[in-house]
């Protein structure tokens, strides 16, 4: 069963700035990280559980070719990002979201 993703306002953000940031690097390495983070996604929709516990019910995917994380969590059948976080970069910041609804 495939299930609905979907990203909160502030990991939207982080997908877009990261996106930016690639893309000025190198034209078209921008759409290379987003296709990548969709292909986390779309484990995560098909199988949630393929994905190790971090917190509480926080899975973490981590994103081929990129050092990035994908940190979601199941709520009613949909795979709810919290966060798309670079690996090396403040780890944990977004435990902060956990109580946003």
């Amino acid at each position: 069963m495939k299930r609905p993703a979907l990203l909160r306002p502030d990991a939207e953000a982080e997908l877009l700035a990261a996106w930016a940031w690639y893309e000025d690097q190198r034209s078209g390495l921008g759409d290379e990280f987003v296709a990548c983070v969709e292909a986390a996604l779309a484990i995560a929709a098909r199988a949630p559980n393929a994905y190790p516990v971090i917190v509480g019910e926080v899975r973490r995917a981590l994103v081929r070719r990129f050092p990035y994380g994908i940190f979601y969590m199941l709520e009613s059948e949909t795979v709810v990002v919290l966060a798309v976080a670079h690996a090396r970069r403040e780890p944990g910041y977004w435990r902060a979201r956990l109580g946003e609804g």
